[in-house]
């Protein structure tokens, strides 16, 4: 995927030809999930959200193109995705997107509002497909990553928004409600009481 998504930045592509319909970046980038999603977590101006697992920054390019006036920050701890993630975002010209070469356990929670999540801890579970095998997983990566998650979830004020897509709800506290679902109920949209 890596070399595909390099190919076609180089391309002279601009930006409102990328983002005109899904057929245009399907494969690449699921825009009826960014777009609905980043409406929802980018409901005032100048939120601060982060995409825990960007992978190659899917979630973040599209939805900082779509919600402008948010700031979306993925982290991602394989560096050749966050490579790929930066050739398109200068490539686009999109100044509301940063990418953190990290393991989300490293990064600071309290510096963001609201968080995307597309079971990026997945992976780590016995006979599911792997991105490549730059990591390590295990079971115990899966668990440790779901309690993480959970406790920093359930630190953050009422009020902060949670998307998730295609998860299995293990890392969402019992204080963050469902106010909506979308795409068969995979897009869940959560607040904090």
């Amino acid at each position: 995927m890596s070399n595909n998504l390099i190919s076609l930045v180089e391309k002279n592509i601009q930006p409102k030809n990328w983002f005109g319909s899904d057929d245009q970046l399907n494969g690449i980038y699921p825009l009826n999930v960014a777009r609905k999603a980043s409406s929802f977590l980018a409901a005032e101006n100048n939120v601060r959200i982060l995409d825990i697992g960007s992978g190659v920054g899917k979630f973040c390019l599209a939805a900082a193109f779509y919600k402008p006036t948010a700031f979306y920050y993925g982290v991602e701890q394989r560096a050749s995705l966050i490579y790929c993630s930066n050739v398109v975002k200068r490539r686009l010209g999109l100044k509301n997107v940063s990418f953190i070469h990290a393991n989300f356990t490293q990064v600071d929670f309290s510096n963001y509002d609201h968080f995307y999540f597309f079971n990026a801890f997945y992976e780590n579970l016995a006979g599911t497909d792997k991105i490549d095998d730059s990591i390590d997983y295990s079971g115990e990566l899966y668990n440790y990553y779901n309690r993480y998650l959970y406790k920093q979830l359930e630190q953050k004020p009422a009020g902060t928004r949670l998307a998730t897509y295609h998860s299995m709800e293990d890392e969402v506290p019992k204080g963050y409600h469902i106010v909506g679902s979308e795409v068969d109920n995979l897009l869940k949209f959560w607040i904090k009481i």
